[in-house]
């Protein structure tokens, strides 16, 4: 029988893998921090508030993101988009989970 605090750890350790590659798939056009989630959501990646903002301010502070406030239908948002080295990271990284998954996929079937 699997330990559920074992494979909750586990399995957190997987998610946080794959979370730069997920926000930064869905930041090839301006999203604000709700929408960014939502739109993750959707697709089967939940992520927490306390969990995206960090990622989404140290993504920028690395040069991958850029960020500006915009007033429209609402309070002010800061929308996030990926630019021309984060669209180079993504390819990248899309390339390297690509291989991974392949690799992983023998691994699971005995190959």
């Amino acid at each position: 029988m699997v330990d559920t605090d074992a494979f909750g750890k586990l399995e957190l350790e997987l998610r946080r893998g794959v979370l730069v590659l997920a926000t930064l798939s869905q930041l090839r056009a301006p999203r604000y921090g709700y929408e960014l989630r939502q739109a993750l959501a959707d697709r089967g990646m939940v992520i927490e508030e306390g969990t995206l903002y960090p990622l989404l301010r140290r993504l920028e502070t690395q040069g991958f993101l850029t960020s500006e406030w915009k007033i429209q239908d609402g309070p002010p948002r800061r929308y996030y988009a990926v630019n021309a080295d984060g669209l180079a990271l993504l390819k990248k990284l899309t390339e390297s989970w690509q291989g991974m998954n392949t690799t992983m996929h023998r691994l699971l079937q005995g190959d």
